[in-house]
């Protein structure tokens, strides 16, 4: 093994590498699970997205969503619709530079000790989304006229991501029960 590997930091930069990239991965296949709505699909993303930032924290949270993001642009076709440079004009856009901030708001909010019980989870994860709506409302404005706005891009969505958002808070406190009895 070569001894930048072997020692304990060595390992966790490649640990933590491997972390960014997987993630980076999970939110390109949950952007493929969706259904077809409008100017904005609904998709799986918004979750791992959260669980990026609660489970690993502000920088291996924004580190993911900064790679998924960089290389959707570069060509890689694994955004929604596509990929490449010509994505920065579409209608979802502002819905990626707003995981880029959920991850960091939620990792940090993780690092202060929210998502060891439910209901912090749960919080963690809807200032997290609250931040994802912000950026992509303001974005989707561009598009869509500002008296349909809220129809378009966000009314769909929120009882979805409620949903998600619950299903995950509940889940995650039992996981780290389970991680930190062995």
């Amino acid at each position: 093994m070569p001894r930048a590997i072997a020692d304990s930091k060595g390992l966790r930069v490649v640990v933590g590498v491997a972390i960014v990239v997987v993630l980076a991965f999970a939110t390109a296949l949950a952007a493929q699970l969706k259904i077809e709505i409008g100017p904005v699909p609904v998709t799986m993303q918004t979750l791992v997205v959260l669980l990026s930032g609660l489970l690993f924290g502000s920088r291996v949270g924004v580190s993911s969503q900064l790679a998924y993001l960089v290389a959707g642009l570069s060509g890689v076709s694994w955004f929604s619709r596509g990929g490449g440079m010509g994505y920065i004009m579409s209608p979802t856009f502002g819905y990626l530079l707003g995981f880029v901030v959920a991850a960091y708001v939620v990792g940090k909010l993780a690092e202060a000790g929210f998502g060891k019980k439910i209901i912090s989870a749960i919080f963690a994860m809807l200032a997290g989304s609250a931040f994802i709506y912000l950026f992509g409302l303001l974005w989707l404005s561009k598009f869509v006229p500002l008296s349909g706005l809220l129809a378009v891009g966000f009314y769909p969505f929120v009882v979805g991501d409620m949903l998600k958002i619950t299903v995950a808070g509940m889940i995650l406190p039992l996981a780290f029960k389970t991680i930190n009895k062995k």
